[in-house]
């Protein structure tokens, strides 16, 4: 036999469903992912050009390549530690990597300087030397709107 609940829970069991329908159907849209271009495609909107490192400080200048104006250029800084000898490294690898923002926007054909030096600055290690590569990690473009 089954037995009805009593009007004592109805009533708050009500209330709860008709809130979380509410919550449901007023809920943000989900975000929409970026999209993801390929290291290639990056290469024909964004190249780094007079690139220069020494003691960890890294300078040159981002060109855009494409008809449209970027901002938001991020740098992928890598500072790759390799070992005199391999077979037997030490301990610690001191190699490092960081993200570095370019503050200003980019018009189409035009570039922008960067200098950037690591803080603190790179462990000064015996028995290797530090190899640094400067890559573009993401960036926005800007795309006018048509009314």
């Amino acid at each position: 036999m089954l037995r009805s609940m009593p009007h004592q829970m109805t009533w708050p069991l009500t209330f709860a469903a008709l809130s979380l329908g509410a919550a449901v159907a007023t809920w943000p849209d989900p975000a929409h992912s970026q999209a993801v271009r390929s290291q290639e495609e990056v290469q024909r909107i964004l190249v780094i050009e007079k690139f220069a490192a020494q003691d960890g400080v890294v300078s040159g200048e981002v060109h855009n390549r494409s008809s449209r104006t970027v901002r938001d250029v991020q740098l992928f800084i890598r500072h790759t530690w390799l070992w005199d000898d391999e077979r037997h490294p030490g301990k610690l690898d001191p190699g490092t990597s960081t993200f570095h923002t370019l503050q200003q926007e980019i018009t189409p054909g035009g570039t922008a300087r960067f200098n950037f030096a690591p803080s603190p600055p790179l462990a000064k290690v015996a028995g290797g030397r530090f190899v640094t590569t400067v890559s573009i990690a993401g960036f926005t473009e800007v795309i006018p709107q048509n009314r």
